[in-house]
Order: structure tokens, then sequence, then C-alpha cells
């Protein structure tokens, strides 16, 4: 595969992922394992379980995507 191609793979995958950000921000979904604290005029949001999720899921993509170019 040449370096054109890559580069739109990983732009498709870029747009998906945006979206599904998208999605889960107006759904206003949250993973159990995620950290809240709301105080007057302050708002700390520590994604700590989607982190990891997401970070399984990258790891993933990533190996599938290397595996193919070879």
């Amino acid at each position: 595969m040449n370096l054109g191609k890559i580069v739109i793979y990983i732009g498709v995958l870029l747009i998906i992922v945006g979206l599904i950000i998208l999605f889960v921000e107006r759904t206003g979904f949250r993973i159990p394992g995620d950290i809240v604290v709301k105080k007057d005029g302050f708002t700390l949001y520590l994604p700590i379980m989607t982190s990891i999720i997401l970070s399984l899921i990258l790891t993933i993509i990533i190996n599938i995507i290397v595996r193919l170019l070879k």
C-alpha cells in the first residue's frame, strides 16, 4: 500500500471516531467508572473507563491495520 491510501484510511477512522464522540456527547451517555465532580461554577470530568475502552479499541484497530499492511 502506498502512503496516500494509509492517510485516507486514517482520515476515515478519525471521521468515524468524531461521529461517535458527537453522538455520545449529545446523548449524555457515561460509562460507569467515569468520574464527574460538580461544584459551584466548576465541573471536573475524568473519563477513566472511557479512556481505557478507547485505548483498547484503537489498539485492536491499529493491530489489524498493521497486519493488513504486511
